[in-house]
């Protein structure tokens, strides 16, 4: 949509390379000291999962001032592709945003723990590792029959969706799209008619 504007890619991908933080860093800090408008522009909402306040802190250290507008991140997005709402009466009265995923250095993260006491958990970049986080989980207590919806591509004419339970997530396998993985309760009615129709997966 930027038609005058300079545009520089720096997306991250899992399993991909992808761009060092400190050279978005430093090329938001230089377009800022050459252009009257800079726009960062993330997938989802910035404020979760984004990394968000590592670039605003630098450029606030750097004098240069900061406006976030806010975005749809995916657990939403992926909610209005599956037409299934993250809480129900008598279903589902907490939900839990998490990843598994940790940078090198960082302290033990506590996601097991906020997935085990919620009702409804989305789990942010789980691509490729259905495994460690179905193991994880049923070890920790969660019934491996506990219903999940897998949805690649949020909010895209490209969006995918493959329904079944926490003991089959090793098993589901995306086409290299961005991943949200879905888990709870609210998810058996759908997860049962998608089985009668098409067994374990279906396209949105």
């Amino acid at each position: 949509m930027v038609r005058r504007g300079k545009t520089i890619p720096v997306g991250k991908r899992s399993g991909r390379l992808s761009t060092a933080q400190q050279f978005i860093n430093k090329q938001l800090l230089d377009a800022a000291r050459r252009y009257t408008t800079v726009v960062r522009l993330k997938g989802g909402d910035p404020m979760l999962f984004g990394r968000a306040h590592e670039e605003i802190e630098f450029l606030l250290r750097h004098g240069v001032p900061v406006e976030v507008v806010p975005g749809v991140t995916a657990a939403l997005a992926a909610s209005a592709d599956l037409r299934t709402s993250l809480t129900r009466r008598g279903v589902s009265r907490s939900v839990t945003f998490v990843t598994p995923r940790m940078a090198d250095g960082s302290r033990a993260s506590s996601w097991v723990p906020a997935v085990m006491a919620a009702d409804t958990a989305a789990i942010y970049m789980g691509a490729g590792e259905g495994a460690a986080i179905a193991a994880a989980l049923v070890a920790a207590g969660k019934a491996p029959a506990t219903p999940v919806a897998v949805v690649e591509s949020a909010s895209t004419t490209e969006v995918a969706v493959t329904y079944g339970t926490l003991a089959s997530l090793p098993n589901v396998a995306g086409r290299g799209g961005p991943v949200i993985i879905l888990l709870g309760e609210v998810y058996a009615e759908a997860a049962l008619e998608a089985a009668r129709c098409l067994p374990l997966s279906r396209s949105a």
